[in-house]
């Protein structure tokens, strides 16, 4: 697993004094302004950027970082991934997990058959989605002790009650 997370994108420009618009991964999407400093990939390397400020502005995220005073610096941060170091989320719990732990996971059923690898997840207002890649493209609930049996991140393998048919 990597030590870096991905949680947001620089996505746009807020002004001229360099603020940006951030379009995030978190949740509520405000949380990632609390965490400092960011790592933004610019120019094919990581790079370390301290947040200034940050707030909620109208459904999105501004945010000023540090050296950018106007908006021609910050037109160079456009599209940058943001990313934090692992060490800077907090801790999970039992039967707790980040998505970027699940993500490459293999998936396999109680028959012990391999359904794929997770590829991402989604949110819904039920619960959260697995989405396994191939073709067909597999969707499985998220839903502890009911679908999903065993999260095993040691040995990178997520066990469900999942029948091949569906």
């Amino acid at each position: 697993m990597s030590d870096r997370i991905i949680i947001g994108q620089i996505n746009g420009l807020y002004g001229v004094q360099g603020w940006v618009k951030v379009y995030s991964y978190t949740e509520p999407i405000v949380n990632i302004i609390n965490y400092s400093p960011w790592q933004l990939y610019l120019q094919t390397q990581w790079q370390t950027w301290s947040i200034l400020a940050g707030k909620k502005q109208g459904k999105g995220i501004i945010a000023r970082l540090e050296n950018v005073i106007d908006r021609t610096q910050a037109t160079n941060l456009l599209g940058a991934e943001i990313a934090i170091e692992r060490s800077q989320l907090p801790a999970t719990s039992n039967n707790e997990y980040y998505w970027s732990d699940l993500i490459g996971l293999t998936v396999i059923n109680q028959d012990n058959i391999t359904l794929g690898k997770v590829d991402h997840l989604l949110a819904t207002g039920a619960n959260d989605v697995l989405v396994l890649a191939g073709k067909p493209v597999l969707l499985i609930p998220f839903v502890l002790e009911h679908v999903v049996l065993k999260v095993d991140l040691a040995n990178r393998i997520l066990q469900v009650d999942w029948d091949t048919d569906f």
